[in-house]
């Protein structure tokens, strides 16, 4: 059990240092961080996806047999949610600092806070379903940090201040999530334990299919479908060699 705190820890600690990574990248080289995001986006849906249907789906169904409600549950809350923070944007567009900035870092910052929670169910489950789980959620936290950071300089704020709040909204709170969720999760029974992992699962799906998918499909550039297969591969290998 301890082994699997430092690892959910590790994990969501490699997520936040890897978000600050894109938000200074962003910052101090503009250009760079623009053009290659995308790959960065398409490879963490190949693995997000990939993993998901290959290893963690599985998984959840053999722990829990209720685990296709969960795991469609966990589909339509991240999709609800980002509906209301969609909605409740288009309501605040008359105020950019809202519209623009602070609203989209409010549902960001919740989605990396989730995250954390994520990481605490796939290590609680094995050691192996949090690598998997890991190798595609880290990747995507570059392209988020980019985002978050460039969503806040749009709206008006400073760079400094762009930077602090992207800062603390993308990267801090996935190891906050971590650190709140697990003591609950690691005391939970296989069944429970198999109904979090089918959320997860759910929420895992979704952002990759419906939320890193579309972003590749508005910028289709050269090697991007490279980049998703990479992802693919990687992660049957992964699942191939266990």
């Amino acid at each position: 059990m301890l082994s699997s705190f430092w690892s959910a820890l590790g994990a969501s600690v490699s997520a936040a240092l890897v978000t600050l990574v894109g938000i200074y990248t962003i910052r101090h080289f503009e250009d760079w961080g623009r053009k290659y995001s995308i790959y960065f986006v398409c490879f963490a849906a190949g693995v997000l996806i990939s993993v998901s249907f290959l290893h963690i789906i599985p998984k959840a169904f053999e722990m829990n047999t209720n685990a296709p409600v969960y795991l469609l549950g966990g589909f339509a809350l991240l999709h609800l949610f980002n509906r209301f923070i969609t909605a409740f944007v288009c309501e605040r567009g008359v105020n950019p600092n809202f519209g623009i900035g602070l609203v989209p870092m409010i549902g960001i910052g919740f989605h990396s806070f989730i995250d954390g929670f994520v990481y605490s169910i796939t290590f609680s489950v094995s050691m192996f379903t949090g690598v998997l789980a890991t190798a595609g959620m880290v990747l995507h936290e570059f392209p988020e940090g980019i985002i978050t950071y460039l969503l806040l300089l749009r709206s008006g704020f400073s760079e400094r201040k762009s930077f602090l709040l992207a800062f603390f909204a993308a990267s801090i709170t996935t190891p906050l999530g971590m650190l709140v969720s697990y003591p609950f999760i690691s005391q939970t029974n296989t069944s429970l334990l198999g109904a979090l992992l089918a959320l997860s699962a759910g929420a895992l799906v979704y952002v990759g299919a419906t939320h890193l998918l579309p972003q590749a499909d508005k910028e289709p550039r050269e090697y991007t479908l490279h980049a998703l297969g990479a992802g693919i591969l990687v992660s049957v290998l992964i699942v191939l060699s266990k």
